[in-house]
């Protein structure tokens, strides 16, 4: 095995370096996803981080593991405070590699929980028996938590869907439309909470500076009364010719119309229209992965997290 050098994200090549690492071995492991997709590192990048104002920039929280020549082998960030993503080329998967990649979460990545004590979770697929042993080993407990990560061969015949009576499929308008689109994201994702706490929409703008974003492939569903009833954005990475979803969702007045799966179906339409291959999407909770199960197929694996406070 040759010699690795760790060294932290230094300038701006280093991040669409990472992407080709994603994509790279996106391809190597079968278009599975052992690493992030290309787009969820784009997620993360413009939206999470751009919008969130709570979280480090990428340039803080990244590490990366690399050859002699400048080959990337692998690399280490977090998603939120207090997490770590490990991402590795299946050439150089060891025991050795990934106790390294912890040790430098634990030491850069954990967060604060208690006077004097940290606090770190460690993302690890339910059947890698490699990460698994690790961490249990370094005195990390698993959490109860499941990220359920869906995938869709194309090759399978993709089902017409009826539309709701008065609702009109489409892709998202121009720059005027994006105020309704930012209100219908606010209502799906937050039905529980007071309008007055609504900031705005100038958000979307980091949504569609994304590199793969396509607003042909930003899917909206529109009520007889002309506001956004659901949504579903999919990001389509030609190199790997794979989709990725998301996010997904239905404002609660419309729902139970089967508007979530109407707007993924044809999302997935459109993907395969292009060339794509596989999509992925990923859910948390019961009523997503109805949903997504009721889409996508029954290909899915579990992404969990072992807490260790220290």
């Amino acid at each position: 095995m040759r010699r690795l050098i760790m060294r932290m994200f230094q300038e701006e090549n280093d991040y669409w370096r990472i992407r080709n690492f994603l994509r790279q071995t996106l391809i190597l492991n079968e278009l599975r996803q052992l690493n992030w997709h290309v787009a969820r590192l784009d997620y993360w990048r413009w939206h999470v981080i751009e919008n969130g104002d709570a979280y480090d920039p990428v340039e803080k929280v990244t590490y990366i593991w690399e050859t002699p020549d400048g080959k990337i082998a692998a690399v280490l960030n977090p998603e939120g405070r207090g997490d770590a993503f490990l991402h590795v080329h299946p050439a150089f998967r060891t025991k050795k590699m990934e106790e390294e990649m912890i040790a430098v979460a634990e030491k850069h990545l954990a967060n604060s929980c208690s006077i004097g004590r940290k606090v770190l979770y460690v993302w690890a697929h339910e059947n890698d028996d490699l990460r698994k042993g690790i961490l249990e080993g370094r005195g990390y407990t698993k959490t109860e938590i499941r990220d359920c990560q869906h995938r869709r061969s194309l090759a399978i015949p993709i089902p017409d869907a009826s539309v709701a009576k008065g609702y009109v499929i489409r892709a998202l308008g121009d720059e005027q439309e994006i105020p309704a689109r930012s209100w219908a994201s606010w209502r799906a994702f937050h039905p529980n909470e007071p309008d007055e706490k609504y900031d705005g929409w100038e958000w979307y703008h980091n949504i569609q500076k994304q590199p793969l974003y396509r607003r042909d492939l930003d899917i909206v569903a529109v009520a007889p009364e002309g506001e956004i009833a659901a949504f579903c954005t999919i990001w389509y990475d030609d190199f790997t010719r794979t989709g990725y979803i998301e996010p997904v969702g239905t404002v609660p007045e419309h729902q139970r119309r089967g508007l979530g799966k109407t707007v993924m179906l044809e999302g997935l339409r459109r993907l395969k229209r292009m060339g794509a291959v596989v999509a992925f999407v990923s859910g948390f909770s019961t009523a997503a992965n109805a949903l997504y199960f009721s889409v996508m197929s029954d290909d899915h694996n579990f992404l969990v997290p072992w807490k260790k406070e220290f």
